[in-house]
């Protein structure tokens, strides 16, 4: 009997050994599992060709490269993925990743995202890539979003608006009365009216047919936008009035980004900084061509009579500060926009 139970014994040892060697053996844990995974990147975004298209490829190129293809990423210009709204909703919920536009278009997320487009804030080209630039601007801007599902990345810059028109505008009078498409903030509305003007908030989709239609007699936007999108039959017409500056942001979903490892959430944050430095040459460059594209096409670019331009500067410059006096975090927003303007 001590003989039968001292072999028991022996081969629950032994049953124990093994088993010590078969979870030394076993499938890798979570964590390494995890190194195998491929994790989908879906980037929506409204326009195609243009600077965010750009910015977008030079990103996933990248994230995929350092990633060794762990990131797959997936672009969706065009609004191919729905309207403006839906695909901010998308991000937010984590069907889609990432969205790059003008962050005035997150004002029902946060008003205080429009406070970077306050009329007068940028007057030049480099002021307004050593705003997107400066610390204090990113870590605001990238954070607003925090509590909704959003995470900014990067900066992607534009340039200055002009209004594209079906008629010739040369003078401020000459925009009395028309109907401008303008995004949905309450400063580019403002903006319209001081000019005279009516405004129509409008998403991207819905210029060309209003344009076509005459719903819009003409929108507020950028030469990009205008020849990346065909603009040139609907409406030939653009005035020079450089205000507001327009620039996009990328933002991405909190929820997304958390199921990353920590090592593949520091890809994709350190080459949204590199992407938005890297990319300032090509928006240059492509600002230029624009112009000259915009000609070749038989279009017409006026500038206001430089008398003019300073008095409608004079009349905007207040707005961000008229229009958040009694709202003190949109004001306290605005004056930090401002100082990093100086």
């Amino acid at each position: 009997m001590t003989q039968r139970l001292c072999g028991k014994m022996a081969v629950a040892g032994l049953a124990l050994v093994c088993g010590v060697a078969l979870a030394t053996l076993a499938p890798p844990s979570t964590a390494l599992a995890q190194a195998d995974k491929v994790f989908v990147m879906k980037i929506g975004l409204a326009t195609i060709n243009d600077t965010q298209h750009e910015w977008v490829r030079r990103f996933v190129a990248a994230v995929e490269k350092d990633s060794n293809g762990r990131i797959k990423g997936e672009i969706y210009p065009a609004s191919q993925l729905g309207p403006i709204p839906r695909m901010i909703e998308g991000v937010q919920f984590g069907s889609i990743q990432a969205w790059i536009g003008p962050p005035e278009f997150l004002v029902g997320v946060d008003v205080r995202y429009e406070a970077m487009s306050a009329p007068g804030l940028m007057n030049n080209f480099d002021q307004m890539v050593k705003v997107l630039q400066n610390q204090q601007v990113q870590q605001f801007m990238f954070g607003l979003g925090a509590n909704k599902g959003l995470e900014g990345i990067g900066f992607a810059p534009i340039g200055p608006s002009t209004i594209i028109s079906k008629k010739e505008i040369k003078r401020l009078a000459d925009i009395k009365g028309m109907k401008i498409r303008v995004l949905a903030s309450p400063f580019q509305l403002e903006l319209i009216r001081r000019m005279d003007a009516s405004p129509v908030a409008m998403t991207l989709a819905d210029v060309l047919p209003g344009l076509q239609q005459g719903t819009i007699d003409g929108s507020l936007s950028s030469m990009t936008v205008y020849t990346t999108m065909q603009y040139h039959d609907a409406a030939k017409y653009v005035v020079e009035t450089d205000q507001p500056y327009i620039n996009s942001i990328v933002v991405m979903s909190k929820r997304w980004l958390a199921t990353l490892p920590p090592d593949l959430q520091k890809i994709v944050h350190d080459n949204g900084a590199k992407i938005s430095k890297d990319v300032i040459p090509f928006v240059k460059d492509f600002f230029v061509q624009q112009y000259d594209l915009w000609k070749t096409r038989g279009g017409v670019i006026n500038k206001l009579p430089a008398a003019e331009h300073a008095a409608m500067l004079a009349k905007v410059s207040t707005i961000g500060e008229d229009l958040s006096k009694d709202k003190p975090d949109l004001n306290k927003a605005v004056k930090l926009m401002f100082e990093a303007a100086k």
